[in-house]
């Protein structure tokens, strides 16, 4: 696998501020994590981190789950709460500084912190690039006066630093080196008890709560509209803990769904391994069935406000990553209000029988997926370290 081994162990006894928002920032968080204890096995982690960190030994102040909050105006009716948990993680890294502090994602929450760190002589790294380069650009300038180092998963995003004098790193995806460039569909399908010789439809509407209220009942609304068209067709749900399971079953009840269906609580990544093809929200997600080489069908709906306002400032012609990456529309998009049952069973409908996309789609999956695939845990602590060696020097 790509990527720098590790040369020096250093017996400093770091403290590392580090804040994720999300549950793909809570994995990238984790792994970062492994890769710097590598090589600091005596530094100290602490912030706002979810279970994958809390598992590598990482102290989070707050729950995780209370920074996750879906679209513009849903933010509004959170606003004090995250303002309180932003000033008691401010007033914890003044008071204790940490050698460095790094924010996973979630940029409209990380940067403020990163800014007034910074602002106080502590270091600070964010780790995976807000779109800049799709809309409000006039960010990197908040992001210039923020942090010390970018790092990006994605390689033109690092183009994008580099030309606007912000110092940066490409690592590549962690999830890239993670996932097997070929997917073993039969074993995973045995291993979640499905039949082999019947198609499987793995359903993703997200992890937060308000994604699965906005977006589970369509999805399954979408699969009672298949269920006439192909009764030997497989249902297969992954929830991320208890609540989103309980949510979805109550969904399940609502929409009346006939199908075989399997509601499982984690391992999302063996439901698209053993899938035919994949129906999810727009997210990281995505990312996730094209390393796995899935047809898939995205789609999303905001609430009509927030959907208005983001259409306007969003300059990119498409929003699933597959698509971004290949600069062309390799998955269908399905948003708002072309977003209806009908439509999305359609779509997944062709995928289950269109061979000759399905070849053509593990082609592009896999040439992207080399692209990506560079070491990214060792390469962004890699970077970290140089950073924090460059300041101790």
């Amino acid at each position: 696998m790509p990527g720098e081994r590790v040369q020096v162990v250093s017996q400093r006894n770091l403290t590392i501020g580090m804040v994720a928002g999300e549950a793909s920032g809570d994995i990238l968080g984790a792994g970062l994590i492994r890769a710097l204890r590598a090589r600091y096995p005596r530094a100290r982690f602490v912030g706002i981190g979810g279970d994958e960190m809390i598992a590598e030994g990482f102290h989070s102040l707050v729950p995780m789950e209370r920074l996750s909050v879906m679209g513009l105006v849903e933010v509004l009716g959170r606003l004090r709460e995250l303002f309180r948990v932003r000033d008691r993680l401010l007033d914890y890294f003044l008071a204790t500084p940490p050698d460095v502090v790094i924010g996973i994602d979630s940029p409209d929450f990380t940067l403020g912190v990163e800014r007034r760190c910074r602002e106080a002589g502590i270091p600070t790294v964010h780790y995976v690039s807000p779109s800049v380069w799709a809309w409000r650009q006039k960010r990197i300038f908040k992001i210039a006066k923020s942090v010390d180092l970018m790092l990006t998963l994605l390689p033109f995003e690092a183009q994008f630093y580099e030309a606007h004098q912000v110092p940066v790193a490409f690592v590549g995806h962690p999830l890239a080196d993670r996932i097997p460039m070929e997917t073993d569909t039969a074993h995973a399908r045995h291993a979640l008890g499905l039949k082999q010789n019947a198609p499987v439809l793995a359903i993703l509407p997200g992890s937060r709560a308000g994604e699965v209220e906005r977006l589970g009942g369509l999805f399954l609304a979408a699969a009672k509209w298949l269920q006439e068209r192909r009764s030997d067709l497989q249902l297969v749900i992954p929830c991320i803990n208890r609540e989103r399971e309980e949510q979805v079953q109550a969904l399940v009840q609502q929409v009346g769904v006939e199908l075989p269906l399997t509601v499982i609580r984690g391992r999302s990544r063996d439901v698209m391994a053993a899938s035919d093809v994949v129906l999810l929200a727009s997210g990281t997600a995505t990312l996730e069935a094209m390393l796995l080489k899935k047809p898939m069908v995205v789609g999303y709906r905001l609430s009509g406000l927030s959907f208005a306002v983001l259409s306007r400032l969003i300059k990119v012609p498409y929003v699933a990553l597959p698509n971004l990456l290949a600069r062309q529309p390799l998955v269908p998009e399905l948003l708002q209000d072309a977003a209806s049952p009908e439509s999305l069973g359609r779509a997944v409908l062709e995928r289950l029988q269109n061979e000759q996309e399905i070849a053509r789609l593990k082609t592009a999956f896999s040439d992207l997926h080399q692209q990506l695939r560079q070491g990214a845990d060792e390469r962004a602590a890699s970077a970290v370290s140089s950073l924090l060696e460059g300041r101790a020097s």
